[in-house]
């Protein structure tokens, strides 16, 4: 199928309402939403991290900034409800698997219950004809012969992450069912993406960001699970696929259900290859160091993407060693002090170029 577009004339003026707008992927989809010409809500917490996304891009002037919990049922009714948008983007979440093991009952009130009350509102807001909730790739149960996930696979979760975002699936799925599905109700999707890298990650205990943030201060990186496989690719192309998604949504049938969004089967890196590509881009970069895992992780996990291709005719546009190289580009001018919004504006300017003739 040929590809879609993302359409500035489809987005010009649309009411968008993105929770978790301060996190680093939600950071990025406003800025792409603005200058496409939407008009954007924000719901979340303050960024949690210093220095934030968020902060950097100066986004708190560009959008209508709530700070909201998503725990917080009355708030979050109330704020969603004003805004009566046009289409959902629910991206807020306890986002980190080793965060899960810490604080495991957090991790379910905000992605399970969180994500319910981010539904609940959704539900009575009369605009709204598109809602898109982001899980995973770590909803599945792992296949022990580490086969590329399809979307019918099993749901599982070993570490409480994942088990919270399997059960948002379940949610979800609920709600579709049950508050969805009535004529002229707004069509609902998830999508359990792929681990996405890019300029202004700041978490903990994330490949990339743990990379940059070592080598920026002279340091060697500390690395988990060298052999480790997960299907990488950068932020924008998980972007990408969210906002054709919507487009699909909101105009035509049959695009409520579950979607995976990741690489080309020949772009699953190993950790330790990751760190050994961005070595050659990173000038002075001081190696890694490998440290035993106190806690379980997958040693592979692969999905299968077929089956949105197929339907709306997305598909990566900037492979493995491009995404390392814009996302290597991008930390570097930050680690040499310079204002990182227009190279932020440009990079999104330039995938859209390159979808085009992708």
């Amino acid at each position: 199928m040929e590809s879609l577009a993302v359409a500035a004339e489809f987005w010009r003026g649309k009411r968008v309402v993105v929770t978790g707008h301060t996190g680093f992927k939600g950071s990025w989809l406003v800025t792409w939403l603005k200058q496409l010409g939407a008009e954007v809500t924000g719901v979340a917490l303050a960024p949690n991290t210093s220095p934030a996304l968020f902060e950097l891009l100066d986004l708190e002037t560009k959008v209508e900034h709530r700070v909201v919990d998503i725990c917080n049922a009355t708030e979050v009714q109330q704020v969603i409800r004003a805004a009566n948008p046009d289409v959902l983007f629910h991206l807020a979440a306890q986002p980190l698997v080793i965060d899960s093991y810490q604080r495991p009952l957090l991790t379910m009130a905000t992605n399970v219950m969180g994500t319910a009350h981010v539904l609940d509102a959704a539900r009575q807001c009369r605009a709204l004809k598109a809602a898109i909730v982001i899980t995973t790739d770590k909803v599945y149960r792992p296949d022990p012969n580490g086969a590329r996930h399809l979307e019918t696979d099993h749901l599982g979760g070993h570490d409480p992450y994942s088990a919270s975002k399997a059960c948002t699936e379940l949610l979800v799925d609920s709600f579709r069912a049950s508050f969805f599905s009535v004529p002229n109700s707004p069509e609902i999707a998830t999508v359990r993406a792929g681990n996405v890298i890019g300029g202004g990650d700041f978490a903990e205990n994330r490949l990339v960001p743990d990379i940059c943030r070592a080598w920026a201060s002279n340091s060697q990186v500390i690395i988990r699970q060298p052999k480790a496989i997960r299907p990488w690719q950068h932020v924008l192309d998980a972007l990408h696929a969210y906002l054709l998604l919507a487009q699909s949504l909101c105009q035509s049938k049959g695009f409520g259900r579950a979607w995976n969004i990741g690489p080309a089967a020949d772009d699953m890196w190993p950790v330790g290859d990751i760190v050994a590509y961005m070595q050659t881009l990173w000038n002075g970069a001081k190696g890694m160091k490998i440290e035993p895992m106190e806690y379980h992780e997958n040693p592979s996990l692969l999905l299968n993407s077929d089956a949105i291709a197929q339907a709306m005719g997305w598909r990566p546009v900037w492979d493995l060693p491009q995404a390392l190289e814009n996302t290597t580009r991008w930390y570097q001018l930050w680690a040499d002090g310079l204002d990182v919004k227009d190279l932020t504006n440009c990079q999104i300017e330039q995938f859209m170029k390159d979808a085009c003739h992708s």
